[in-house]
């Protein structure tokens, strides 16, 4: 009989697997054994700094051995890390910490099995294309950026053969660029062939020439090989983690590959996925994009992490936990405070009950999960399995296909964010920048408007200024930029970091 084994090969220390061809097979074959597993999307407050992450990877990992001791088939599925963000210490690395950590995290840290170096190869490789088809009058100017893992700032907007075409170029992070999205969203090679050969690569007198138009393919795919498969590795207790996909979440869509989440789905009966940065980032995304444009599975339950400091000790931001959480439930997904601890804070645990409870919360998990890992969570996690358990399998939800982008962004700024559509502000130059976007996209055959939307923003603030009066904050609209390979339209909004650095460690 057919099992996942006959699409797993070791790799290392991990193991690699065949999704696409494993998710093929189940296709082929409906009535091969397979699960129906329920996702949980693991999300958390907007931090206090952006460069400091709530504890996502430390919950989800402790939540699943937590589950895995009560006897539930659980698993997780992570993105991974951007090298020059987290290997090099300017946050958390993707692979927790303490009694809630992966096996071998230096692996995770420094680029697991190549996955994000194979990206970043092949969409320079594209860049190279662009480049040479300048040379050959194929192309006028070059649309698709360069990658790298920790880019410097001079490489953010840079010219290539000054004094001859004087092509502008930049440079950005592999885990945000077009072709990592791409990964990210398909569900074979055929449709990431056909994606990537609809990238725009340039223009030409003015109108967009696709890769597609010019290059053969199969060098790109034959690369992206080691690249679109997951890699399994565990938990410090035993339980399976897959690893797949890396992108940010303030500056691209921060989830994990559909494909990833979709096989564990297959073969695992609750299925946490963490999305990038807080509430406002990631979860919008992964609700937004991969549940409503790209068919992914709606959530039976959320857990919201916070830490005790970042939910209570700034009035003037206090209200944006609160606001997380209410929307999730708003939404139809039970919505679980979870409020992960550090050292010297256990006292506090009553006042924090009793302030969630005048919140009008579900009961709050509580825990130092470094210290305790899953052993802190097991008991306290009752109502969150009765409700996995008694949960109906989650109804799909309307695309916003069609909808005017900028109804769509003012949209995600009333339901993601709190500021009403009359308080969303259009920058100089905005209206410019969607003029140019849009007939890009008609030249291409597209339409802008059936674009997935990408708010590209600070992961530390959800408006311009989440100090403000709630009758004074507003969202400001700067610039759209259009990836049709992944099918997405990025909309830079409020303060946006799109290029950030290491810090010296």
């Amino acid at each position: 009989m057919t099992t996942i084994e006959d699409f797993t090969s070791q790799y290392g220390l991990v193991k690699k697997i065949d999704a696409f061809g494993y998710m093929d097979y189940l296709k082929s074959n409906p009535n091969a054994p397979r699960k129906h597993g329920k996702v949980v999307l693991v999300t958390a407050d907007t931090p206090l700094k952006a460069s400091r992450g709530e504890g996502k990877t430390t919950t989800t990992i402790a939540l699943i051995d937590a589950l895995r001791a009560r006897g539930i088939d659980a698993t997780a599925v992570l993105r991974q890390p951007s090298m020059g963000i987290t290997a090099a210490g300017s946050k958390g690395g993707a692979s927790g910490g303490g009694k809630a950590s992966l096996t071998h995290p230096e692996l995770i840290d420094w680029g697991l099995c190549g996955e994000m170096a194979a990206i970043a190869a092949a969409q320079n490789l594209l860049v190279s294309f662009a480049e040479k088809a300048i040379d050959e009058g194929k192309l006028d100017t070059v649309l698709v950026p360069r990658v790298s893992e920790v880019p410097s700032r001079s490489l953010r907007s840079i010219t290539v053969d000054a004094g001859k075409n004087n092509v502008a170029e930049k440079v950005v992070l592999t885990p945000t660029s077009e072709l990592m999205q791409i990964v990210v969203l398909s569900r074979s090679m055929d449709e990431l062939g056909k994606r990537v050969a609809a990238m725009i690569a340039g223009t030409k007198d003015g109108k967009p020439v696709q890769f597609g138009e010019f290059i053969d393919l199969w060098r790109i795919t034959d690369m992206l090989a080691d690249a679109v498969k997951p890699a399994l590795t565990e938990t410090v207790n035993g339980s399976p983690v897959y690893v797949h996909g890396g992108p940010f979440a303030n500056v691209s869509i921060g989830i994990p590959t559909l494909v990833s989440v979709e096989m564990a789905c297959a073969l695992h009966d609750v299925v946490i996925v963490e999305a990038g940065y807080g509430t406002d980032a990631g979860a919008q995304k992964w609700l937004d994009i991969a549940c409503r444009e790209y068919g992914a599975q709606w959530p039976s339950a959320a857990v919201v992490v916070t830490r005790a400091s970042t939910w209570r000790d700034d009035p003037e931001l206090a209200w944006r936990y609160p606001f997380h959480v209410d929307r999730l439930e708003k939404l139809d997904i039970p919505a679980f405070p979870l409020i992960n601890l550090w050292e010297g804070e256990d006292d506090q645990v009553p006042s924090l009950r009793e302030t969630a409870a005048k919140l009008g919360f579900r009961d709050p998990i509580v825990g130092n999960l470094y210290r305790d890992g899953g052993e802190g969570l097991a008991d306290q996690i009752d109502a969150f399995v009765d409700v996995l358990a008694n949960a109906a399998a989650p109804a799909a939800r309307d695309s916003h296909k069609g909808m005017p982008l900028i109804d769509n962004v003012k949209w995600v700024a009333e339901n993601a964010y709190g500021v009403p559509a009359d308080r969303v502000v259009l920058k100089d130059g905005f209206l410019d920048s969607l003029a140019e976007a849009a007939e890009l996209c008609k030249d291409a055959g597209l339409s802008l408007d059936d674009l997935a939307l990408v708010a590209v923003k600070s992961p530390a603030t959800m408006t311009d200024n989440d100090r403000a009066p709630e009758a004074e904050r507003t969202v400001t609209l700067k610039k759209v930029e259009v990836h049709a390979g992944a099918g997405l339209v990025h909309v830079n909004l409020t303060t946006s970091l799109t290029t950030p650095m290491p810090k010296i460690v």
